[in-house]
């Protein structure tokens, strides 16, 4: 899983200014956290709904995904 997230979902979040990295996966429970534009982002549960629905495609796996925000400690909350 670790594989997939950096290689196929990190490019794509990249594009648009956010930074995702995989924290862990045991389960079926699956931990990201999001940085940069992601970590502020208004509509983040989107984004995991997508990266849930590329996961169950492209792998045959349900997850459940648990989105950890990581502001820059130089950023106003």
């Amino acid at each position: 899983m670790k594989d997939y997230i950096e290689n196929v979902i990190k490019p794509k979040i990249e594009g648009d200014g956010g930074e995702v990295e995989f924290e862990s996966y045991v389960n079926g429970e699956l931990t990201l956290v999001f940085r940069g534009e992601c970590s502020k982002c208004l509509i983040l549960e989107r984004c995991v709904k997508w990266i849930k629905a590329e996961i169950k495609r492209d792998k045959g796996e349900n997850v459940k995904i648990y989105a950890i925000r990581k502001k820059p400690f130089f950023w106003d909350s």
